[in-house]
């Protein structure tokens, strides 16, 4: 039996947001630095309407991110044109890291070597 669909209700849908091959290429670039570090060693992409992600595992057995670099969508009107490429948010296990509208600023946090420093240590 046939169904009919108006093509403009697809239409209106929104598009999953996704990064840029010069965005691919600047996360890439990080990426390949830590790995022959051998900080890092897997990482994931994902796309949702919303937002995008780069997951970054420092094995590929771990079930959570070392850290991810999510590319969040601008909403209603932007104003200035660096609003209307989008945020960026650099995190580690849900504390933020940094946010900026440029991926090149947001990425700086890598440039400088980062500690983990638990909150167990040291304590009575």
């Amino acid at each position: 039996m046939s169904q009919m669909v108006r093509l403009s209700d697809y239409r209106r849908r929104a598009l999953a947001l996704h990064f840029t091959r010069s965005e691919l290429n600047q996360l890439l670039g990080v990426y390949s630095t830590q790995v022959k570090k051998g900080e890092w060693r897997d990482y994931s992409i994902g796309h949702s309407p919303g937002f995008a992600r780069f997951c970054i595992y420092r094995n590929s057995r771990e079930a959570t991110p070392l850290y991810t670099i999510t590319k969040l969508a601008t909403e209603g009107k932007a104003r200035s044109a660096q609003a209307k490429k989008g945020r960026y948010m650099v995190t580690t296990r849900h504390r933020v890291l940094r946010q900026s509208h440029s991926l090149h600023q947001a990425l700086r946090v890598f440039d400088s070597p980062i500690k983990l420093v638990s909150n167990y240590l040291n304590r009575p």
